[in-house]
């Protein structure tokens, strides 16, 4: 299907994006990789009159050191992600969750933020910065803003940004050292997540000091899994902890019906997914 027109603007620099959005209001969509809007598009399930492409916007990419976290431009591509330094070393955890994303073609076209601005519950890129405490970084006509994580996924597809916002760059705090797993369930490959469980874990001495664990798809936005990590703290590291732990895995979880799967199975799925993952990111 053919997709209803609209005015096409490419800026130079991002306060030019933000410009032409604030005027574009509702009917404006922001273009990052196109992976998901070129498809809701061509299905005219969304007839925008303004779409604003922000691929020529350098200033949004890459991967850089800031000290104690890591600053990811929204527009650096989920390939950028899988083979940066800096990510392997200090975020692990996004490494192999943007391996389990689609297939080649889309990584390397798709892009960090547009995955996060795009908050589908099935999406695996949620469900990873909500473990790692990420903290989105938005720009506005109002300015820069600094949004927790926790704060960003509001519900299906609905994130924190304001009219006329966008996500320029997420930061993600070093967890260097760290273990960590991403357990994904669906029926084929390169499928979405039917449920996925990130986890990252530092373990010193066979004790286990901190834990950090997210779920994909059990309600309309990502959830921590903050009863399995109170479970995990202080314990040692063993079967018997991460069986016991897992156990917790869908408290606060909402998961609704679909053609994969009913909420009962995807109960099912969060406890069985988190002790793989745990068991998984203990040994890594």
């Amino acid at each position: 299907m053919i997709p209803a027109p609209f005015d096409y603007l490419a800026p130079s620099t991002v306060d030019e994006a933000v410009r032409a959005l604030a005027e574009g209001g509702e009917d404006a969509k922001v273009l990052a990789g196109g992976q998901s809007l070129l498809p809701v598009l061509r299905m005219r399930l969304a007839a925008p009159t303004l779409v604003v492409d922000l691929s020529g916007l350098t200033e949004l990419t890459g991967v850089h050191d800031d000290g104690d976290s890591l600053l990811i431009g929204a527009m650096t591509t989920h390939y950028e992600v899988q083979r940066d330094h800096l990510i392997r070393e200090h975020a692990k955890l996004l490494r192999l969750a943007t391996d389990t994303v689609a297939d080649p073609q889309i990584r390397h076209r798709g892009t960090f933020g547009g995955s996060l601005a795009h908050a589908d519950p099935a999406g695996d890129l949620p469900a990873s910065a909500l473990a790692l405490d990420a903290v989105m970084v938005c720009r506005g006509p109002g300015g820069t803003r600094e949004v927790p994580v926790a704060e960003f996924f509001v519900d299906y597809f609905t994130t924190a940004l304001e009219p006329g916002e966008l996500l320029t760059h997420v930061r993600v705090p070093k967890l260097t050292g760290w273990g960590a797993h991403y357990e994904k369930f669906n029926r084929v490959a390169q499928a979405w997540s039917i449920v996925a469980v990130a986890a990252a874990l530092k373990v010193s001495g066979g004790v286990i000091e901190e834990a950090r664990v997210a779920l994909t798809n059990v309600g309309p936005t990502p959830l921590r899994a903050s009863g399995v990590e109170e479970a995990l703290v202080g314990r040692p590291a063993t079967a018997e902890a991460i069986t016991t732990a897992a156990n917790r895995a869908a408290e606060g979880a909402r998961p609704g019906t679909d053609a994969d799967a009913d909420p009962e199975y995807r109960t099912h799925l969060a406890r069985v997914l988190t002790e793989r993952a745990l068991t998984a990111a203990v040994s890594a």
